[in-house]
């Protein structure tokens, strides 16, 4: 049977995620066979298995830096919020119901446990080690007698928990200290340590506050761990209030993504943030939106309200004013549709309304249906113009997740699909208009392939009369960089001999060129 770890968090976005990503390539450079899991993920941000299923970001960033392929068992359950205080329930990869908050905590998650124990048994019989990351705070009193993401879980795995806090927000000791009072005596017996995260000052002078919590609580404090710069794919879009968007300067070109309320998958745009010479912004209105080389709509999990909402701002009016001088214009599966003609709801899968208006850039009409298609696809470029004419036959890969169909009403797609999972097929996908400066796709995951993010990213320089410039960027490779960078530090500041032995792992973690 697998031993266990598990991250809980004082609250939500305290870096849960990260160190759990961290603690699963140490324990995979550490010769371990490792999987991640996370009994219950909310987010908006997910991504599909080679098995078409559909889980969670952060369990899949887990996956590979463990080093295994992401499996649905990682994350057996998956809310997706959609509107009005409901979420769509994806259980075990595909999606189950919408629900609101009451329903769901009321009852129906109880019904779900079942499938969390499975899902966890599957891995513990297949792997060393689990880390099991848990949900918001195990101290939610209001939802404490039935959660299935925190001590529960926890118990059930018969896993040690390390209590993560934010130091970086403030008031992180009494946050760890308000954590434990509240929990049950056999609950807080469980926590074997605390962590603080997102340190940036002294270790000397915050040293007499970790004396007095480990005084004050009785557990140890296994590390303080820097804040990280880390660059992996994020799970919450919190993270993109603090991208308040910069000027651009001389030489690079100016990439503007929309924040949708209900923005999904924005880490598809990881790796264009990451070349050199361009400033990706995130933009709320017409205002922030300014004279961008590239305009991006992103996937959303609410389409209909989201694109209300563009326009509601002010920014359909400027999307097509700047469209109208010549500004190209990419949508992303959600984002997509909103540039169609139609979006037609008549089984009223997203909202009550039958149907809207897009924007009209794109020549596609769209029919929300109740299945939903979560696929890894591999395909080829067929769209001509300056962006995706140079581009043509070149291969590309990356995921579809999407409750529509989108029908072309005339002109040409902008890719063609040659496969979706293991399966060969002969789909046309996204649409392109007539002067090639507009176009969609369902294609998640299209900018990290590096030949056809360099060739646009070159089209666009060439455009505002910038030198060509060589992207030396190997997306995959810089990811496994990261992940080595980031397990380092988090293994140079963590009590590793001291995890080990809680743990009860009969092979150290250090001396594998980490650090200790």
């Amino acid at each position: 049977m697998a031993r266990a770890i598990m991250l809980q968090g004082t609250s939500s976005n305290v870096g849960k995620s990260v160190l759990a990503a961290a603690l699963c390539r140490i324990f995979y450079r550490a010769g371990y066979r490792v999987a991640p899991f996370k009994s219950q993920n909310m987010a908006l941000n997910s991504g599909a298995t080679p098995d078409g299923g559909e889980m969670g970001r952060a369990q899949l960033v887990q996956a590979y830096a463990a080093g295994v392929q992401p499996r649905v068992e990682m994350n057996p359950v998956l809310l997706k919020p959609t509107a009005h205080a409901r979420s769509q329930v994806i259980l075990l990869g595909r999606p189950v119901g919408n629900l609101g908050a009451r329903e769901y905590h009321g009852h129906f998650n109880q019904e779900l446990w079942q499938h969390v124990e499975a899902a966890y048994a599957t891995l513990a019989r297949e792997f060393e080690v689990i880390v099991i990351e848990g949900a918001g705070s195990p101290a939610e009193i209001n939802l404490k007698a039935r959660e299935i993401a925190n001590m529960r879980v926890a118990k059930m795995a018969g896993a040690p928990v390390l209590l993560v806090a934010d130091i970086d927000r403030g008031g992180a000791l009494a946050a760890i200290v308000g954590t434990l009072e509240l929990l049950d005596p056999d609950e807080r017996e469980l926590v074997a340590g605390l962590i603080i995260n997102k340190f940036r000052g002294d270790l000397d002078l915050l040293q007499p506050a970790l004396d007095f919590l480990e005084r004050k609580t009785g557990k140890p404090v296994l590390g303080v761990i820097p804040f990280l710069a880390h660059g992996l794919p994020e799970e919450d879009s919190v993270v993109l209030e603090q991208a308040a968007g910069r000027p651009t300067a001389a030489g690079e070109v100016e990439i503007a993504v929309i924040k949708l309320p209900c923005i999904a998958n924005f880490t598809d745009f990881d790796a264009l943030e990451r070349e050199d010479g361009v400033n990706l912004r995130y933009v709320e209105d017409k205002e922030a939106l300014g004279q961008p080389d590239l305009i991006i709509l992103p996937g959303s999990k609410n389409t209909m309200g989201d694109l209300l909402w563009l326009r509601q701002r002010g920014l359909e009016e400027a999307i097509k004013d700047l469209v109208g001088r010549g500004t190209p214009v990419v949508g992303i599966c959600g984002g997509y549709q909103m540039l169609g003609r139609e979006i037609a709801d008549p089984g009223h899968v997203e909202t009550d309304r039958d149907g809207i208006a897009g924007l009209g850039l794109l020549p596609v009409r769209t029919v929300f249906q109740p299945t939903k298609a979560t696929n890894l696809v591999q395909g080829r470029v067929t769209g001509t113009g300056p962006f995706l004419g140079p581009l043509q036959g070149l291969e590309v890969k990356g995921y579809e997740i999407h409750m529509g169909a989108s029908y072309l009403v005339e002109g040409q797609p902008a890719f063609k699909i040659t496969r979706r999972g293991n399966n060969p097929v002969d789909i046309d996908d996204g649409a392109l208009s007539p002067d090639g400066l507009i176009w969609g796709t369902y294609i998640h995951g299209i900018w990290d392939n590096d030949p056809f993010r360099h060739q646009v990213l070159a089209t666009l320089r060439a455009r505002r009369g910038l030198p060509a410039r060589e992207s030396g960027l190997d997306f995959a490779a810089d990811q496994e960089r990261r992940f080595d960078a980031l397990a380092t530090v988090v293994a140079r500041h963590l009590d590793l001999k001291r995890l080990a032995a809680i743990m009860g792992l009969d092979r150290p973690l250090a001396g594998d060129g980490l650090g200790a």
